[in-house]
């Protein structure tokens, strides 16, 4: 999907799937997943590596998928492919991510799929509305799952947090002490390091979100301790009602994760 992240959002009515078979319609979806949206986005069967966030095992539910391949998401370039594919093939590449994501026994000539992924955790109605806004797709890159994976849905630009903050106060204030200063052809950015050895410097410009991963050669760019950039810069578009929601989801996946 062209020079895009794939931002899944908004509900609209599932696709009708096509009347062919669905072995046949998900070898399509992948013939025209892989020749449309690997090279420059999702790389190899959606698993990243791109200008585009990974899309294989991330949680995302059909009404998701179907939404954001048909419409586009505006003001990105992540286009409308109902607008460039036939209807066959549109349900076919929705077939396939959906696939990707653990949606199996798709109800081939019906209005809905059946899943097989895991049961939801059982989250209190706070909790649930935390989970939602952690990944809240009318915010756009302005949403918590750009950088972070919690719970198989994310992105994980960044580790994962050490400690949960306390309270709301203490996630505006969050430190980051993995950004650092990169400096590159005379211009000067914060930036998360992936890897800085012989062959390349692979780091994200946390300049603009999405942040951009940039791979550039040895020597050409050089990373200085500390940097201007705050935690808080990045999560202006929920209130402190939404985020203590958001910390009330991730108390409920740590002591879900802790009784395991």
């Amino acid at each position: 999907m062209t020079r895009a992240a794939l931002l899944l959002g908004c509900a609209i009515p599932a696709i009708v799937w096509a009347q062919a078979p669905q072995q046949d319609s998900m070898r399509r979806g992948a013939e025209i997943f892989a020749a449309s949206c690997t090279a420059y986005c999702h790389g190899p069967a959606g698993g990243g590596g791109g200008a585009a966030p990974r899309l294989a095992a991330r949680g995302f539910d059909e009404t998701y998928i179907n939404t954001t391949i048909s419409n586009g998401v505006p003001g990105t370039p992540m286009p409308a492919f109902s607008n460039t594919l036939s209807r066959g093939d549109l349900t076919a590449v929705v077939a396939y991510v959906a696939g990707l994501n653990g949606i199996a026994d798709i109800a081939v000539g019906g209005s809905a799929l059946q899943t097989a992924a895991a049961d939801r955790l059982s989250l209190s109605a706070d909790a649930e509305r935390g989970r939602q806004l952690f990944s809240d797709a009318v915010r756009g890159v302005g949403r918590c799952s750009t950088c972070h994976e919690v719970n198989g849905i994310g992105i994980s630009v960044t580790t994962p947090i050490a400690e949960l903050p306390a309270d709301v106060s203490s996630l505006q204030r969050l430190a980051t002490p993995r950004v650092v200063t990169a400096s590159a052809a005379g211009d000067t950015m914060p930036a998360l390091v992936v890897s800085n050895g012989s062959q390349s410097a692979i780091y994200y410009d946390l300049t603009a979100a999405p942040p951009v991963l940039r791979t550039t050669a040895p020597g050409s760019v050089k990373f200085a301790d500390g940097s201007t950039w705050r935690h808080a810069s990045v999560i202006g578009s929920y209130t402190d009602g939404d985020l203590e929601l958001i910390l009330k989801y991730l108390r409920a996946i740590v002591a879900n994760n802790a009784g395991r």
